[in-house]
């Protein structure tokens, strides 16, 4: 257990890549990446949030808590009626990692079960790794298993875990999410695009393993992903800070939500937006507050679409990375989502 997650909540299923990779910039890492280079394959700079930033996210956490606790305990709620005590809960990294812990709390919480919870990696245009479905396939049965993740921007996951659940027949690819903007999710604990705080910062509050890692000189056969541990910043880690805060403020009785399936879905809306600007790669494109927050933290941001210039509650911390990162701030009529980031195209600097 290479991080400040405890045992007793997830079993990581990661190789500790610790050292093995020097950290880049933003700007050579984006410079790389779209000139090519995959990703996974690189380790970006952990931000350093500045005070001003900080008390964003403190002022996020206590604004958008409860609305967390209900989501999970939704979605909790609805992953018992489907699957029962057997569920095995499998997260992906990093961002679905709290989801799961929030997940499995609720079932402690509301049913007295304790249900195992592994966290692995899955990669955009790489795929799942196949090393950890089969170390959770020797001990659990293919049906048992539950996704999680976050949020859903786009639907690139989604898209991604349904062509790689193909080799693994008797297993449900759909995710479980906290916020399901994109439509497109199994179980949801709602639709709405709010403001889950464990997506204001990066390792700080994801037990401080970095974004997973994958490449062919440093995974080899048989290996799990991998990630680092950032244990330099120990005294700067907020993860329990914010499942503790989140879990305390879990409902007396959980509220099933019922998904509405009707209007765009995600990718049609960020197709639109695309369009609109002129954006030449959908992949530049990154809807809904989770992603949006990840470009302004570990992209070279364009700009900041967003629904309103007087959402606090939930858009405070965007508003606050786009005065540090210089992204300008444009209103526009956003369907799904709050916010959307869009990165810009370094050849057009």
């Amino acid at each position: 257990m290479f991080s400040t997650y405890r045992k007793e909540d997830v079993t990581i299923l990661l190789k500790d890549i610790t050292g093995l990779v020097e950290p880049l910039g933003t700007q050579e890492r984006e410079t790389r990446i779209q000139q090519g280079t995959h990703y996974s394959e690189m380790l970006p700079l952990e931000y350093e949030p500045s005070p001003a930033y900080l008390n964003a996210y403190q002022d996020a956490l206590s604004r958008c808590a409860g609305l967390t606790a209900q989501a999970a305990a939704s979605a909790a709620a609805q992953i018992w009626s489907r699957k029962g005590p057997e569920v095995v809960l499998v997260s992906l990294a990093r961002a679905g990692t709290s989801a799961g812990i929030l997940l499995k709390r609720c079932f402690q919480h509301y049913y007295g079960a304790d249900v195992p919870h592994y966290t692995i990696s899955i990669i955009r245009d790489r795929g799942i790794d196949r090393t950890a479905m089969d170390f959770i396939l020797s001990r659990h049965s293919a049906s048992q298993l539950q996704f999680v993740d976050g949020w859903t921007g786009k639907g690139a996951i989604q898209r991604e875990l349904n062509h790689a659940i193909k080799n693994y027949p008797g297993t449900d690819p759909g995710l479980a999410v906290l916020s399901d903007p994109a439509h497109i999710a199994a179980v949801s604990g709602t639709q709405e695009d709010f403001l889950i705080a464990s997506s204001c910062l990066n390792s700080t509050v994801s037990g401080l393993l970095s974004r997973t890692f994958y490449r062919a000189d440093l995974i080899g056969p048989g290996e799990f992903h991998g990630a680092a541990f950032y244990r330099e910043l120990l005294n700067q880690d907020l993860t329990y800070e914010f499942l503790d805060t989140v879990s305390a403020q879990f409902p007396q009785t959980p509220t099933v939500f019922k998904p509405c399936r009707s209007g765009r879905t995600g990718l049609e809306e960020a197709e639109e937006i695309r369009q609109k600007f002129q954006v030449t790669d959908i992949n530049l494109v990154k809807p809904g507050i989770g992603e949006a927050t990840r470009v302004l933290l570990r992209r070279v941001p364009w700009k900041l679409l967003v629904s309103s210039l007087n959402d606090e509650a939930h858009l405070g911390h965007l508003y606050q990375l786009a005065r540090e990162k210089g992204a300008a701030i444009e209103t526009y009529p956003l369907q799904n989502y709050r916010a959307c980031g869009l990165i810009r195209r370094l050849a057009d600097n």
